[in-house]
């Protein structure tokens, strides 16, 4: 199921006919099996996930790889992990250099689609504010930093987490508590995965 799944997504076009069409050519960024225990949902692809057509090949990849505790094997073991990210495809830059939003077409055509194809997900990590926002909805607290701070109100399936680029470096150090959510986050992600 989620395989066919992967190839709508891949082959999907629906940015290219909106009123601010998508900057670059379309390229899906995804990956994920129906075995999947651990499930990412991101904002978008960036630059470099955009030319490698795999997810998270930047320094955002390898610091949510070791918050997470996992190889780079392991990351990419689709068996274990799927990352479905709210906009599949690089949504540009702003005029600072920043990533733009993800796509809004994305998240409703595909997003219930991917939770019903990965059936086995034990741990789902949102990853941002659009991620958040999308999944738990008013459950949300009023911004991220509450939101992480409480991540506990959404039960050991869900982990609100914020994004691991480099622009988050001072939130990262303003919010001390965060290093020690990251030592539970590990100690799940290595449970599941070794199970």
């Amino acid at each position: 199921m989620i395989e066919k799944l992967k190839i709508e997504i891949k082959n999907c076009t629906v940015c290219t006919r909106s009123d601010t069409p998508l900057p670059v050519t379309p390229n899906p960024v995804l990956s994920g099996h129906t075995k999947a225990r651990i499930r990412i949902i991101g904002q978008a692809p960036g630059t470099l996930a955009h030319a490698s057509g795999r997810p998270f090949t930047d320094p955002s990849g390898v610091r949510l790889r070791d918050w997470l505790g996992v190889t780079e094997t392991e990351f990419y073991n689709e068996n274990l992990i799927a990352v479905t990210p709210m906009g599949f495809c690089f949504p540009g830059q702003d005029s600072k250099g920043g990533d733009l939003p993800p796509r809004t077409e994305c998240a409703p055509l595909w997003q219930a689609r991917l939770t019903a194809a990965l059936p086995n997900v034990e741990l789902t990590l949102l990853v941002g504010m659009y991620a958040v926002k999308h999944v738990l909805e008013e459950r949300a607290k009023r911004n991220l930093t509450e939101t992480v701070r409480h991540w506990r109100d959404y039960g050991p399936n869900i982990m609100p987490i914020p994004h691991p680029s480099w622009r988050n470096n001072g939130w990262i150090k303003r919010h001390d508590f965060f290093a020690e959510e990251l030592i539970q986050l590990k100690l799940r992600v290595r449970e599941i995965i070794e199970r």
